[in-house]
């Protein structure tokens, strides 16, 4: 049986993709759509920044809450470019148990 923590990723990006055609009044999400990839890429940025400033800090709780950030906002443009999280998973399931050094020399040439 499923549990919540091993669904959450699915159902947000349901979440996500709903928003696509909604009006950028009513969604966060459909602004960050109403305002393009250049946008949400530079929101990703501001997370990624944000995810390395606290762990610089130390803080647990502030790294957990930052990297939550920065995974919702990779979500975001995933959706926004028609993908989504599945493809993400399976990818980082086709690379378990593999070097990290064989899986980055695989994607060479």
């Amino acid at each position: 049986m499923s549990t919540e923590r091993e669904v959450v990723l699915q159902r947000l990006m349901q979440t996500l993709q709903s928003r696509r055609g909604a009006d950028a009044d009513s969604s966060y999400v459909a602004k960050l759509y109403a305002k393009g990839t250049d946008a949400i890429c530079k929101k990703v940025a501001e997370e990624a920044a944000e995810t390395i400033m606290a762990a610089k800090d130390g803080d647990a709780d502030h790294l957990v809450r930052e990297v939550a950030d920065l995974l919702f906002h990779s979500m975001v443009l995933l959706a926004h470019q028609g993908t989504d999280i599945d493809a993400v998973l399976d990818e980082l399931l086709r690379r378990e148990g593999v070097s990290g050094i064989e899986e980055k020399r695989s994607r060479q040439g």
